[in-house]
């Protein structure tokens, strides 16, 4: 994609026979970058009319290119972009239909710019776009999880550390510690666009050029904020495409986690969900069976996006300034980046908007375990002023002895209670409901209803600023 040795004529006479099959095979990218036609017809059409306007090419000839090149574009739009391994790559690929067209003046439109920084803007008008769509599919999913929290911003769950019960919780409340992990995401990805939004177009090949460029021009019609400063820089970084790739990979995980709890919930020894048939497989040997491969093919996604994210990091690791062929596979790695990335919103919203949730299975659930127990320790600290280390003593004896006698921890017969300490009363043990349990949590941040429901009502008003 870059200036090196290639067979096509538009070389010039420095080259006189063309490579092997093997190279034009292994050199030509235009089957993946053909995705950035847009991007290039946008960038040629800001050049050509840049250049046009500061006397490098004639006024009529500035207005010829942008007219043939606003028919490629039509053209592309109606029956995609052709593929001809000869003419290598997407930007080839624009001039020489731009040359059938308009004939010769087709050659003035390369006037000082290289495929260095022409494919160095392509590829950020590319990246900033997926932002934005990405953000999309975030708002989507989170949206989907508040919906579903408010509808279970009562149902008790049992909440788990170790996957081992450990408090009770409200349904509602696990949801939305995804929906601040989305928030996060957006937010990385907010990040990565404005740090990118920064023009290369006009350093050239790397050194800059004679001509009397307007770089503030270009940028300002391609909604960057402003040319890159240093044009070495401008044609060598992949710092946004790798920043893509480690914001795509961290919101992976957040939606490999949640694939995770959709596979365990959907068990039957969890029994927590019930699976749609839409987001759902049978087997084939099998006739009872109904098993989560949307969810698991999420999870499996996200190691296709931390291998992207790996694979740019080793491409652009060991490059010395400024351009290298190596950097071609770049735009490969982020597009399928993206494409996992959005196909996994799109399959994990859908899962969150159609589950039925079996909040009985929740409940019975959330009772077991002993879940109660920090309850009731905080309990003695609060009512009968026993330290915490003390009270965690205490009732870690209680415990013991409920779990000997097979009751619960609320149903531990009173003489026993009082054997293990006089602060263990009827009382105390009467408080150790999940109910109440989840009703105590009111603490910021916490999983009481009333706690959840203000928090679904801070971030519905955080999805619409």
């Amino acid at each position: 994609m870059a200036d090196s040795p290639n067979s096509n004529s538009m070389w010039g006479g420095r080259f006189g026979a063309g490579p092997a099959a093997i190279m034009q095979e292994i050199n030509a990218s235009i089957p993946v970058d053909k995705r950035l036609w847009e991007e290039d017809i946008a960038a040629s059409r800001a050049h050509a009319a840049m250049i046009g306007a500061a006397g490098i090419i004639s006024a009529d000839d500035a207005a010829k290119i942008d007219a043939g090149l606003a028919q490629i574009a039509a053209e592309f739009a109606a029956n995609g972009v052709p593929v001809d391994l000869a003419l290598e790559d997407i930007h080839m690929t624009v001039e020489s239909r731009l040359k059938d067209i308009i004939g010769e003046a087709a050659g003035r439109l390369h006037t000082a710019r290289s495929r260095n920084d022409q494919v160095a803007t392509d590829f950020r008008l590319w990246t900033r776009t997926a932002c934005t769509r990405i953000d999309a599919g975030l708002k989507a999913i989170q949206t989907a999880l508040l919906a579903r929290a408010e509808e279970h911003a009562d149902s008790i769950m049992p909440g788990f550390t170790h996957l081992q019960v450990a408090q009770p919780v409200t349904l509602g409340h696990h949801l939305l510690a995804y929906v601040e992990m989305f928030a996060r995401d957006r937010s990385r990805f907010a990040d990565a666009a404005k740090r990118l939004n920064e023009s290369p177009l006009g350093a050239a090949a790397l050194a800059g050029t004679s001509f009397p460029l307007d770089r503030n021009a270009t940028a300002s019609a391609l909604g960057f904020d402003r040319p890159m400063a240093n044009s070495i820089d401008a044609v060598s970084d992949r710092d946004f495409a790798l920043e893509f790739c480690a914001s795509a990979s961290i919101a992976a995980i957040h939606l490999s986690r949640l694939a995770e709890e959709v596979v365990i919930w959907a068990s039957q020894p969890f029994g927590f969900v019930s699976l749609p048939d839409a987001w759902s497989t049978g087997s084939s040997i099998m006739p009872q069976k109904r098993n989560p491969d949307a969810a698991e093919l999420v999870r499996g996604r996200a190691g296709l996006l931390l291998g992207a994210f790996q694979r740019l990091a080793v491409i652009v690791k060991g490059l010395p300034l400024t351009y290298s062929k190596d950097l071609q596979d770049d735009k490969e790695t982020v597009f399928g980046a993206f494409d996992a990335l959005a196909l996994s919103l799109a399959a994990m919203t859908g899962m969150v908007e159609t589950l039925t949730f079996r909040t009985d299975r929740m409940r019975a659930l959330a009772a077991s375990g002993f879940s109660t127990a920090t309850d009731l320790a905080d309990w003695l600290v609060r009512e009968a002023g026993v330290p915490f280390r003390d009270a965690h003593h205490i009732v870690g004896a209680c415990v013991k002895r409920s779990e000997q006698l097979g009751v619960e921890l609320s149903a531990l017969p009173p003489g026993e209670a009082a054997a293990i300490h006089a602060a263990v009363t009827p009382a105390a043990l009467a408080a150790l409901t999940v109910e109440a349990s989840v009703a105590s949590r009111t603490s910021y941040g916490g999983t009481a209803p009333e706690r959840v429901r203000q928090a679904i009502t801070a971030a519905r008003a955080a999805l619409e600023e």
